[in-house]
């Protein structure tokens, strides 16, 4: 519901909220009329006239970019004082992702987010159900010599997102799990022992943690998904070509938790036929 604000007070809190941007930005009435070339009586009148009349839109527009505020905000219309592009920054952010196991930026998403609904699209098996020897395979050809570093430094990390008070849901398409379990594709090499026991693995936790947590399987054919985790109602983030693209504005976390959900609602494989299923594959 809208709220009515009387003119009167809409103008008073017009002079207070430009007095206070003023402050903030270090400048006085002299400094922001030559900068938004007004004469300084015109400025004055508008911070000292106790009516309910405001200077004209120019004026308030110009005050506002040169102070790095929206004019929303200094006509009451908006509780953020933040300019449109400020706003669209601080909603949408670009960062480096290392090709490495749960780094720094990853697990503060996980710690921000203890006790929401995690929903999670892996690029490959989830690196927190996987095994020692899984982590070796994988991550020694990038890290080199430092692998074994990498991964005992991750445990910690990795068995307290096991252990956090979230309930995780992933999902993943059917095709990931038959390479997985043929060796084939992206996991061509991947010694058989090695495999057997990520599978053994895998099954033995998804049973343990349900239904904390729960894996489903989706057709890709009929349905698809980038790597992708949402964590709760704060952020969402895509991983794409090395960088994360982290959206933390409420209708974009909504659309991409919409369509985490349809994944779930329309999977091949639920969390309940899960086990099973990786069990059969490797049968």
């Amino acid at each position: 519901m809208q709220v009515i604000i009387d003119k009167r007070h809409r103008a008073q809190q017009f002079r207070d909220r430009l007095s206070a941007a003023m402050a903030d930005a270090g400048t006085t009435q002299t400094g922001l009329a030559k900068a938004i070339k007004v004469d300084s009586s015109t400025l004055s009148q508008a911070l000292t006239d106790d009516g309910p009349r405001l200077p004209g839109a120019q004026i308030i527009a110009a005050c506002a970019e040169v102070l790095g505020v929206s004019t929303d905000w200094l006509l009451s219309l908006s509780d953020r004082p933040e300019s449109a592009q400020a706003l669209v920054a601080s909603s949408l952010r670009m960062t480096a992702a290392a090709r490495a196991l749960v780094d720094d930026q990853i697990f503060s998403w996980h710690q921000e987010a203890q006790g929401y609904k995690i929903r999670h699209v892996p690029a490959a098996l989830p690196d927190m159900l996987k095994t020692e020897q899984m982590l070796h395979w994988e991550y020694t050809p990038h890290l080199g010599r430092s692998a074994e570093q990498a991964i005992q430094s991750s445990s910690a990390r990795l068995n307290w997102m096991r252990s956090a008070y979230s309930d995780y849901e992933i999902a993943m398409p059917l095709h990931e799990l038959e390479s997985f379990a043929r060796c084939n594709g992206y996991y061509a090499g991947l010694p058989e022992d090695v495999r057997d026991a990520q599978i053994s693995q895998l099954a033995d936790l998804c049973e343990q943690l349900y239904p904390r947590m729960r894996i489903y399987l989706f057709d890709a054919r009929q349905l698809y998904s980038s790597p992708i985790t949402v964590f709760g109602p704060l952020l969402a983030t895509l991983y794409s070509v090395g960088h994360y693209l982290t959206f933390r504005d409420r209708e974009r976390v909504e659309i991409l938790t919409n369509q985490f959900d349809d994944l779930v609602r329309q999977a091949a494989v639920t969390s309940r036929e899960f086990p099973n299923h990786l069990r059969q594959l490797i049968t």
